[in-house]
């Protein structure tokens, strides 16, 4: 089969396609014949160095597709059944060992490409909005790079809670996918200075929460637009790692909460991850959550897809097929 190989790490020109063993499921796994995977910037932090992984690997985290073959012990899931799965390594492939605990169904009217575009950044918004810092009606969440794959997710579902939505954008195009996601106001920030426009839109108060995937270019600024008591959820790191924080400035700015949230520790059981695959999955199907697909490369252009998400310049899901 064909598969992406990291045998060093470095720029997208370390990525391989090349051909390999098709893998045989073992007990309590499944093959899966990948239709769609997604891309993340996990994937460019594990091709980097940024993330260290034995080498070689095969990158991509998430996939959805249809069962071709099962191993010893595996009950719930049969040939054919259409699937999608997240945080399993190797999904740049024609061809995925997964451990059936991993697995989800995919609804019937669901396709692969939608599916595998919206499970990972589709339950991290739900893990952020509704355990992280559970939105409540009434309350204000600024919302950065809200028309990225996650972030137009994440203004869905804080809609969804009944919060108000200020989002953050770099232009005119992306400022109307995250009108049409729902958010209440944008803010241009390569326009506009994105504090001073909050604390406007905000009466001087601050938000209750910020969910902040873009890490060194927007956290020490965002900290200001806290109300006192707010949460600054910092869930990635998209223009670099934020610098060592003093931990008395989150008491100087107003008693602040800081968290650096992962999905994995929000799908602590089998129950959590059906609870969110589930939502996530069954709004896509029945058209209340609407998943943005912006380009779909194939398998073998893997460093050109790689490349043009890390220019932060994405209107929506990236995704891969073989």
């Amino acid at each position: 089969m064909k598969a992406i190989r990291v045998h060093e790490q470095g720029d997208e020109s370390v990525l391989r396609y090349e051909d390999i063993a098709v893998p045989e499921p073992t007990p309590g796994t499944v093959r899966v014949k990948i239709a769609a995977a997604g891309l993340n910037f996990i994937d460019i932090y594990q091709r980097s160095g940024q993330y260290k992984l034995p080498l070689p690997f095969t990158p991509g985290q998430e996939a959805a597709g249809v069962i071709d073959a099962v191993g010893e012990g595996v009950s719930g899931f049969k040939v054919g059944d259409a699937v999608a799965y997240a945080f399993v390594l190797g999904a740049y492939a024609e061809y995925a060992i997964v451990p059936v605990e991993k697995l989800v169904h995919v609804p019937p009217d669901l396709s692969s490409q939608i599916a595998a575009a919206a499970l990972l950044q589709g339950m991290t918004a739900h893990y952020l909005v509704h355990s992280t810092f559970a939105l409540q009606a009434g309350q204000t969440a600024l919302i950065h790079a809200a028309a990225g794959g996650t972030g137009a997710l994440l203004v869905q579902m804080a809609k969804r809670c009944g919060a108000t939505v200020i989002g953050t954008v770099s232009n005119e195009e992306k400022a109307q996918i995250a009108r049409a996601a729902g958010a209440d106001a944008v803010i241009l920030y390569t326009q506009q200075d994105f504090e001073a426009e909050v604390k406007r839109l905000t009466d001087g108060r601050g938000v209750h929460v910020i969910y902040d995937s873009v890490g060194k270019d927007t956290f020490e600024k965002g900290l200001n637009c806290l109300r006192p008591r707010g949460y600054m959820v910092l869930f990635g790191q998209a223009s670099g790692a934020v610098a060592p924080l003093e931990p008395q400035i989150l008491n100087a700015k107003g008693s602040l909460f800081l968290t650096r949230p992962s999905l994995g520790h929000y799908l602590a059981t089998r129950a959590e991850l059906e609870w969110r695959a589930g939502d996530v999955l069954g709004w896509a199907a029945a058209g209340t959550l609407r998943v943005n697909i912006d380009k779909v490369f194939p398998l073998q252009n893997a460093g050109e897809a790689q490349r043009y998400m890390s220019g932060r310049g994405t209107k929506g899901k990236v995704l891969l097929t073989p």
